[in-house]
């Protein structure tokens, strides 16, 4: 009987101690996988959005908050705005009358260099139908030289801008636009937004149009266009933006009255 009782207990013993082993083990395991599926530390203290998700969150509440003023204004330069040397002084540097000039100078070539197709280099060597030599220099001083704002443009631009207007230039010219832009520090009123030679497109053309009211993000209907040329006009106002055909600034002062834009010229 006692052999048999110490034999018991032995194994009673082995038994538990199995079991306590078994115990451990799971209690091991069980921690493990806990703190595998739990954040760090570090973790807790960063549970912040992503750069990108701020970013968001701030242009949405920004698109909100910000009220866009319609209608935008669409300008055409050169004689809306600036006074166009080309009619004015260019056929005296070439010393020939303007109707000569037009018939031995490239038809494709000004406008090739208004699309941005060509450089002023190759605009000098195909200018001239004869491919006769010129000063490119001296003319791009003749046009300089010629570039002023127009009778009371400056201060119709500069009330416009002042009233929180959203404007443009949507114009047919080459890369010589600088040249203006050096001189009468047009962008202190309007963006150089839509220039041909930028875009490869040139009014007339309705794709020039459609892409400037996809750039902007409006309905046609939410423009207006000023220009000098009926044409150009016409084609505005055929897919849906409201075209004014200019004259003078006082003659546009009335004209933008009509449309709900009232301005003070002093």
């Amino acid at each position: 009987f006692h052999f048999l009782s110490k034999r018991r207990v032995s194994t009673l013993f082995f038994v538990c101690v199995a079991l306590l082993g078994f115990g451990f083990a799971m209690i091991r395991s069980w921690a493990f996988l806990m703190a595998a599926a739990m954040p760090t530390s570090t973790g807790l203290f960063n549970l912040k959005p992503k750069r990108r998700d701020w970013a968001c969150t701030l242009s949405s509440t920004a698109d909100v908050s910000r009220e866009r003023k319609l209608p935008v204004l669409l300008f055409d330069v050169m004689d809306t705005i600036v006074r166009d040397p080309f009619y004015h002084d260019v056929p005296a540097f070439f010393g020939m009358p303007m109707k000569e000039l037009l018939e031995c100078k490239h038809p494709m070539a000004w406008i090739e260099f208004e699309k941005g197709f060509i450089d002023e280099e190759e605009l000098a060597r195909k200018f001239f139908i004869d491919g006769r030599d010129f000063d490119l220099e001296g003319l791009k001083e003749c046009m300089r030289s010629g570039y002023s704002y127009l009778d009371g443009m400056q201060e119709l631009l500069q009330t416009l801008a002042a009233d929180q207007l959203e404007i443009h230039a949507f114009t047919n010219y080459p890369i010589w636009y600088k040249l203006i832009e050096d001189k009468l520090k047009l962008s202190a009123y309007l963006s150089w937004t839509f220039c041909s030679c930028n875009l490869g497109k040139r009014k007339p053309d309705p794709e020039f149009y459609l892409t400037v009211v996809e750039h902007l993000g409006v309905e046609p209907c939410d423009c207006i266009f000023i220009d000098d040329r009926p044409t150009n006009v016409k084609c505005a106002i055929d897919i849906g933006m409201r075209g004014l055909c200019f004259e003078n600034a006082a003659s546009l002062v009335k004209d933008l009255s009509r449309l709900g834009i009232n301005v003070f010229v002093p």
